[in-house]
């Protein structure tokens, strides 16, 4: 990617100290059992429930540490705590991958506003909150397990910049425009709370069967996908030769299906939550070939041709 002309974003925090520590339940159905297991569950399965409970046991038994990323917190998970954490927002503190990861920011930021603006209406930027191993979200605990998530109570991206590095060594996935595909997935769920679109999700998830459920959410991660690809493609300075190429292999490496293969077992496509390799390339792809929000709409597709 060109970044050397992006601003970075002044949207940012660094905790600092986190000690640990669970929080209590998530909403969407999954009830106490949830409460009970990490919070990267809550980051991944907004709609919950026990074949999802399974499925995470499957995949981290193969080592399947990415499963979780991408996901944007759409559970509402809340309580819990972190003893000791610190915020700092002072520039001078910030490693060079996180002024890269503000870069981003800064131009997801100014694509949005533009996208906003044709609307007349003004974009209200996330917050992209930088922590080491442990932090805390208005979602209750991050911890770097869970890969970056998005927050709709705080209406915060967290991010431990280690992750990318992870994605590099564990999964092949090098260079540096999974790292925009990443953090601009996580803007892409933002964009859904503040249009609204996450609360009548979340509300018809708490009506919908497991399955239901579950493809609901795997309509708003290929959403998030293809809002991330639309970020791409308005801004015309950014893709350089190899792009492409990099943010394919990285939605390929986290769809549901290579992931469980990865994991030794057979994809069941109910219990798909973020969407098939296939899926999410194709809805990178369709973001970054059309720049048009529009042409995102998968609530309005049938299913078998998500």
């Amino acid at each position: 990617m060109r970044l050397d002309d992006e601003q970075e974003s002044s949207n940012f925090e660094i905790q600092r100290g986190g000690s640990g520590g669970f929080g209590g339940g998530m909403g969407g159905g999954g009830g106490n059992l949830l409460g009970m297991l990490l919070p990267m569950i809550g980051s991944k399965f907004g709609c919950g429930g026990i074949a999802v409970v399974v499925l995470i046991m499957m995949v981290m038994s193969g080592g399947g540490g990415l499963l979780s990323s991408l996901g944007g917190l759409t559970g509402g998970m809340t309580g819990g705590g972190q003893a000791g954490v610190e915020t700092s927002r002072n520039a001078a503190e910030l490693t060079p991958v996180q002024r890269t990861s503000l870069q981003i920011l800064g131009s997801t930021e100014r694509r949005w506003a533009d996208i906003f603006a044709e609307q007349g209406q003004k974009y209200p930027a996330p917050t992209l909150v930088f922590y080491d191993r442990n932090g805390m979200s208005g979602c209750g605990a991050a911890q770097s397990a869970m890969g970056p998530f998005y927050c709709p109570a705080d209406q915060k991206v967290y991010l431990d910049t280690e992750f990318f590095d992870e994605m590099k060594s564990r999964y092949n996935v090098p260079g540096d425009f999974p790292m925009g595909y990443i953090i601009a997935h996580e803007v892409g769920h933002h964009i859904q709370t503040i249009t609204g679109l996450s609360n009548k999700v979340r509300a018809a998830q708490q009506k919908a069967s497991e399955a239901e459920g579950n493809q609901l959410q795997v309509r708003m991660e290929l959403q998030a996908d293809c809002y991330a690809g639309v970020w791409a493609a308005r801004d015309e300075n950014l893709m350089e030769p190899g792009d492409l190429e990099e943010g394919m292999k990285a939605a390929h490496a986290i769809g549901d299906d290579t992931l469980m293969k990865g994991a030794g077992r057979a994809p069941v496509e109910s219990m798909f939550t973020h969407g098939s390799s296939e899926q999410r390339m194709r809805w990178l792809k369709r973001g970054l070939e059309t720049g048009d929000p529009a042409q995102c709409d998968t609530f309005s597709i049938a299913a078998g041709q998500l």
